[in-house]
């Protein structure tokens, strides 16, 4: 027979296959960016410089607008001026024109309010506690506010007040939103094509002098939330009985409202 053959040697083990680094993620959002970047878009560079050239171009509108507004309230400021200096001269009394506009702020609830209060506050657009509108002031406006003074408190605003309420706490409607005014575009967006308001110094101009426009403005406005008082809050009607109370119910002042 022949001799036995040979067992093979049992073959070695391969070794074993290290693994894969695993390369980090890239967001989706980051490679349609980078895919936009890559394409060269005909007219892109164009498109921009398009652009920056009419943002430039509102820009300096923007300006000359501002500008033209704080000459008009310097010469409404020194026609007041004058003519209590005529009158003091003549030894007549100047009686300054009434208010046209006023601040309302909703400062109770809703627990037994009479029907035709709570359509008041509705039409103010007080749908809130502190809550507050700019309200243009005329024969049924007034009766209104007489209506709802249990429940509202309000003042007359200056320029400065109205300037702070829309620039700190101004927001606007758009499709039924809330957005906040970070910049002109959101008026021009909005107001631009029919009532030529294309910036935020137009708002506050249309609100304070209660221009043809304020309707317009202030319904484009939406309503102002403001901050819980200090102290005791007073009504209206209780300030009407003690006209030395402030709208927080301490010391002595004029119907102005703490913004």
């Amino acid at each position: 027979m022949p001799a036995a053959a040979k067992t093979a040697a049992p073959a070695a083990k391969a070794p074993a296959d290290k693994k894969e680094k695993k390369l980090p993620a890239v967001p989706e959002s980051k490679l349609k960016a980078t895919k936009v970047k890559t394409i060269a878009r005909p007219g892109s560079l164009h498109r921009r410089r398009h652009l920056a050239a009419v943002k430039l171009v509102r820009q300096r509108q923007n300006l000359l607008r501002a500008a033209k507004y704080a000459k008009k309230y310097l010469r409404m400021d020194r026609d007041v001026v004058e003519k209590a200096r005529a009158a003091k001269k003549a030894g007549n009394i100047y009686i300054p024109a009434e208010p046209k506009v006023a601040f309302v702020m909703r400062i109770r609830g809703i627990n037994k309010v009479a029907p035709k209060v709570r359509k008041v506050l509705q039409l103010f657009r007080l749908r809130q506690i502190n809550n507050a509108t700019f309200i243009k002031l005329n024969k049924a406006t007034k009766n209104m506010l007489r209506i709802a003074e249990p429940y509202i408190t309000y003042g007359y605003p200056t320029l400065k007040s109205v300037r702070h309420l829309i620039y700190k706490r101004g927001f606007v409607k758009h499709r039924h939103s809330r957005i906040p005014i970070t910049d002109n575009f959101v008026i021009e967006r909005k107001l631009r094509g029919g009532y030529k308001m294309q910036c935020v110094e137009d708002l506050v101009y249309q609100i304070y002098t209660a221009g043809p426009l304020f309707r317009k403005a202030n319904n484009f406005l939406w309503p102002f939330k403001l901050n819980t008082p200090t102290g005791t809050v007073v009504s209206a009607k209780e300030r009407k009985r003690n006209p030395t109370l402030t709208v927080t119910g301490t010391g002595t002042g004029s119907g102005t409202l703490p913004v």
